[in-house]
């Protein structure tokens, strides 16, 4: 029995987070303003036969398929907006489910630290695939689950406010994401992050 964990539809990818995405993601690299989709499923290994689906249903680009214990991620992009959509129709079709069936995303934690020390910013940086965090600004964390939900709040907060994407994590047990930047513009994102993973509706997700 599959359990659908994450569906989460970004319809135009930023420019931070996509150049981010092309240092982590092994498959095809995504372009800035492309719309994404991202799948996570329960077990793992399902996640091939959905990407056969969703590539044989149109002209999609594959950027992310990991399988690990737990979970299996799929990533897909492309210019045209309906091609994603029908590819994420193709998937739950092959499910024999709807959006309605992921888990409700919760925030597990999303907190700010402002005037970030000269010490901790060299300890983030060293672990960052993104931009780097300076001494002085505010640093946001963010810690979804189920994880893919990161990829879209690394992706609304940088569409709602000028932060610096510095890492995120969108599989495993937990997604996490490290923003930085001026303290108003790092409040804006904070409030995008909860308006659009509150927006996200579906299986109730028990703590």
């Amino acid at each position: 029995m599959v359990e659908l964990l994450t569906y989460a539809y970004l319809d135009r990818l930023q420019p931070q987070f996509t150049a981010f995405l092309a240092t982590v993601a092994k498959g095809y690299l995504p372009l800035s303003g492309q719309a994404s989709l991202w799948v996570e499923i329960r077990p793992g290994m399902d996640i091939n036969r959905l990407t056969d689906a969703a590539l044989k249903s149109n002209d999609v680009q594959p950027g992310i398929m990991y399988v690990e214990r737990s979970a299996g991620v799929l990533e897909i992009h492309s210019f045209d907006q309906g091609a994603v959509l029908e590819a994420g129709n193709a998937i739950l079709a092959r499910l024999g489910m709807t959006m309605q069936d992921r888990l409700t995303p919760r925030l597990v934690g999303l907190e700010t630290i402002k005037n970030i020390s000269d010490f901790q910013c060299q300890l983030i940086n060293r672990m960052r695939h993104g931009n780097m965090i300076l001494p002085g600004e505010t640093l946001l964390t963010i810690e979804t689950h189920p994880a893919s939900y990161a990829a879209l709040a690394a992706n609304e907060a940088e569409k709602a406010a000028r932060v610096n994407i510095i890492e995120v994590h969108a599989i495993g047990a937990f997604g996490r994401v490290y923003l930085g930047g001026d303290e108003a513009e790092v409040l804006e994102a904070k409030s995008a992050v909860e308006k659009a993973i509150a927006s996200i509706d579906g299986r109730p997700n028990q703590k």
